[in-house]
């Protein structure tokens, strides 16, 4: 059976994160992606072996969209500059696309070589923002982690309603990036 005319991945991976930003990971189904699409569900499996190969491709897709919301927000930018921007673009990300955000944390095969390299664009393009600092590379991948870490934990709180005193988050991302900075920074002294 060849796939409906018109019909691309791109549009059910769109179409599906949508779906996963309106209703969360645990609510989509094939059954629901194609009602959404207008198709009948047989028809998916064209374009996806299922439902764990519809989430593994939105993982991807969502690494994907991830990496090139960072890479905007960096280019032309340099130092602490570009450190706050591309942090500020991880965390914005997840606020935008909470479903494809956690779904892009949640793929089904951790070994796929095309999400390894999804994940990899990401850590690169971080080594690159980080290397200005001039550390050895296995002391930037550590600060990568650590970097990771911390924009994650606020994406993930704040999706999960934990930040509920009256102080502005953003103000909150601010201060902790710039302490990772000045940890970093120190490091370098000594």
């Amino acid at each position: 059976m060849s796939p409906r005319i018109g019909l691309q991945l791109d549009t059910i991976l769109e179409t599906a994160a949508h779906l996963l930003n309106q209703e969360g990971l645990e609510h989509i189904s094939m059954g629901t992606l194609a009602k959404e699409l207008n198709i009948k569900t047989p028809s998916l499996y064209n374009h996806v072996n299922g439902l764990q190969d519809l989430r593994q491709k939105l993982a991807i897709y969502g690494l994907k969209k991830l990496y090139n919301s960072m890479l905007r927000s960096a280019i032309g930018l340099s130092g602490d500059e570009a450190v706050y921007s591309v942090s500020r673009a991880y965390v914005d990300f997840a606020r935008m696309n909470p479903g494809l955000y956690d779904a892009s944390n949640r793929a089904a095969d951790k070994n796929d070589p095309e999400l390894h390299d999804a994940q990899n664009a990401i850590v690169q393009l971080v080594i690159k923002v980080l290397d200005i600092y001039g550390f050895e590379r296995e002391h930037i991948l550590h600060m990568v982690r650590g970097l990771r870490s911390i924009l994650h934990g606020f994406a993930a709180i704040e999706m999960a309603g934990g930040f509920g005193m009256p102080l502005d988050i953003d103000k909150s991302i601010s201060l902790t990036v710039n302490t990772f900075l000045s940890g970093m920074k120190s490091l370098k002294t000594k």
